[in-house]
């Protein structure tokens, strides 16, 4: 089988979602920064990971990371090199389709052998089929698009020693701020979404959609509006310029269903939505809608929920 060439960012579902698909195309070799990349590779099937230690890389911005991918990329010549559709994988992406004069897909959905590939655009309204007419298949995924399966290997793992150059010393990394991760898992992962939009009304009536969320042991979710409006941190805004989430449940309350919205949860597996406008796009979407007073649906689901354990 061909060799695919994957970017493992580290343990989680994006991670998870990239080793899955490129399972499909072929052997991967996964390219690890630290031992719980290479674990993750290790759980989804990868026949071998390259495991690179590069002293001072993560004291700069993504170019260190670049350059290891790009001299990889050289050695191996894959068939396909995949990576997650993150802000770092599409950064990375880009550098490795410039350093080795390659063409380059984003956010694919899916990828055959023959490197057709599909992807959702105008915000999921269209499926466009596209395929690099010039070197090898090199993409990024969509997060939430693949289902992800393990698959436990024991892959070979060569070492790379890597010494960061100068010319990849040209942004350093003055401050991070690791937030505290909190009670709930996080929202691209989460196995259920409550999500509230515009018609929650304030910063104080979000404790509801907050207490639904953990009656269900789920993450929380904002929609555009409702983070423009001060009603809950942007960094929980799930849309087309949000987190894109895909999730087992997907629960919107008061959110009208904007294409942008729409577009970042689409491929949730069942989609509930709650809306005082029998006319609200987001009805459109959902498998089981109801049509009413969030204040006063959600409580008698949030009772209903706390009976049941």
């Amino acid at each position: 089988m061909a060799d695919i060439l994957v970017y493992v960012p580290g343990i989680g579902k994006p991670a998870a979602e990239v080793l899955t698909l490129a399972r499909t195309l072929g052997d991967v070799s996964a390219i690890a920064f630290d031992d719980r990349a290479a674990d993750a590779a290790a759980e989804y099937g990868a026949a071998k990971v390259y495991r690179v230690s590069a002293d001072g890389a993560d004291d700069y911005f993504i170019d260190p990371k670049a350059t290891v991918l790009i001299d990889l990329a050289r050695k191996v010549g894959p068939a396909a090199f995949l990576l997650p559709g993150s802000d770092e994988g599409k950064a990375l992406a880009a550098r490795v389709a410039i350093g080795l004069d390659n063409g380059l897909l984003t956010d694919v959905s899916g990828i055959d052998a023959e490197g057709t590939a599909t992807q959702d655009i105008f915000a999921g309204a269209t499926v466009a089929t596209s395929k690099i007419t010039k070197g090898f298949n090199l993409a990024t995924v969509k997060p939430g698009a693949v289902a992800t399966e393990p698959a436990p290997s024991e892959p070979v793992v060569e070492a790379v020693e890597v010494t960061v150059a100068e010319a990849d010393k040209r942004v350093r990394i003055a401050v991070r701020v690791d937030e505290p991760a909190g009670d709930r898992p996080g929202l691209a992962e989460a196995d259920v979404v409550v999500s509230g939009g515009r018609g929650v009304g304030s910063s104080e009536d979000f404790a509801l959609i907050e207490r639904v969320a953990d009656a269900l042991g789920g993450a929380v979710g904002a929609s555009r509006a409702a983070t423009d409006a001060g009603y809950y941190p942007h960094k929980f805004q799930v849309g087309q310029t949000g987190t894109t989430v895909s999730p087992q449940l997907y629960l919107a309350a008061g959110i009208s269903g904007a294409i942008q919205h729409r577009a970042g949860m689409q491929t949730s597996r069942v989609i509930v939505a709650v809306n005082k406008d029998a006319d609200a796009p987001i009805f459109g979407m959902s498998d089981f809608g109801v049509v009413g007073d969030l204040f006063q649906v959600l409580p008698q689901m949030l009772e209903e929920a706390e009976k049941r354990g």
